[in-house]
């Protein structure tokens, strides 16, 4: 092999791979998302408004959201853990579907949590529509606001952004 052909894959290697955050800053974050505990009121960019909870469950292994009324009067749920020292969610939809997302960059503290999505139940392929990334961000204020994208057919579209705001704990 040339060595400029090595040097170029050994680049190419580099800009596509994506670095795990570290295991701290994963801690760290899920301890946000345990923070959460309570009752939500959800504000969506397109207009809608729905009921949010969060809640620790499982030993304190996970945190179970629930939202109801993003889609008329049907309850979608989401489920935040730790795998090894990965955080994941779950994301139990409306397209009767599970695609399951890992962290895959944590900024500030644990303020911003990037998801991108690994697999999921129920998707024979990754073009069959899903929810794919996440961020979810952690206001000064005690606001979160979580921006989903929706893939289907090799194409991905944001969806939307969501601000929740607490109403009891």
């Amino acid at each position: 092999m040339t060595r400029s052909l090595v040097l170029f894959l050994v680049l190419l290697s580099s800009s596509t791979s994506t670095a795990e955050p570290a295991p701290e800053a994963a801690r760290a974050a899920f301890e946000r998302f345990k923070g959460l505990e309570g009752k939500w009121r959800g504000k969506s960019t397109k207009g809608w408004e729905e009921e949010s909870s969060f809640r620790t469950i499982a030993g304190g292994s996970a945190v179970l959201s629930t939202s109801f009324d993003a889609h008329p009067n049907q309850t979608m749920a989401t489920i935040f853990s730790l795998d090894g020292d990965r955080l994941q969610l779950v994301h139990y939809c409306m397209a009767k579907n599970a695609p399951r997302l890992r962290a895959t960059r944590i900024e500030d503290g644990g303020r911003t949590v990037h998801f991108t999505f690994v697999d999921g139940g129920n998707l024979a392929d990754r073009n069959r529509g899903h929810m794919d990334r996440a961020v979810y961000r952690f206001g000064d204020d005690g606001t979160v606001t979580a921006q989903w994208t929706w893939y289907e057919k090799g194409q991905e579209r944001w969806m939307e952004e969501i601000e929740l705001s607490r109403l009891s704990r």
